[in-house]
């Protein structure tokens, strides 16, 4: 009789431990997490050949994109003898969208002259933000912005 109430419970184990995992598997895969896009810290000044200013603007595009060309033009108004922009298009330099691990454009950063990026932008991006983050940038406080949000410090 014991034998048999022993076979019993073991057969109920088993039971219980296939429906438990038909009931996992039966759950799916979780749910994918939202990408979470970053912009790099550091820069090698010299990977950009237009580097010659004390600040350096680096619009990541590529041509087939309409909105990175309208952030690369906003860009371009930021130069002066002080503000190297350059623009690094991906069908023309995937390495270096690999190098820094571009993985969404249009991807601002902006960097000073040691190729430490002081601050960054992802997506659509007014020419105010972009003066405003420049300004920023080399004169702390001057902006008059408390958004930290897009600040790599």
């Amino acid at each position: 009789m014991i034998v048999l109430q022993l076979l019993l419970a073991c057969v109920i184990a088993v039971v219980i431990i296939a429906v438990v995992r038909w009931q996992q598997n039966q759950r799916g895969a979780d749910a994918p997490t939202q990408p979470s896009w970053q912009f790099p810290a550091q820069l090698d000044p010299t990977d950009f050949v237009s580097s010659t200013g004390q600040w350096l603007v680096v619009v990541f595009t590529s041509s087939t994109c309409s909105t990175c060309a309208d952030v690369a033009a906003k860009a371009e108004v930021l130069a002066s003898s002080a503000v190297s922009v350059t623009t690094v298009d991906y069908l023309e330099q995937v390495d270096l969208h690999q190098r820094y691990e571009i993985d969404a454009v249009p991807t601002a950063v902006i960097a000073d002259e040691n190729g430490v990026v002081k601050r960054g932008f992802i997506g659509p991006v007014t020419a105010t933000d972009l003066w405003a983050g420049l300004a920023e940038v080399r004169e702390p406080g001057s902006s008059g912005t408390t958004d930290g949000c897009s600040s790599a410090d």
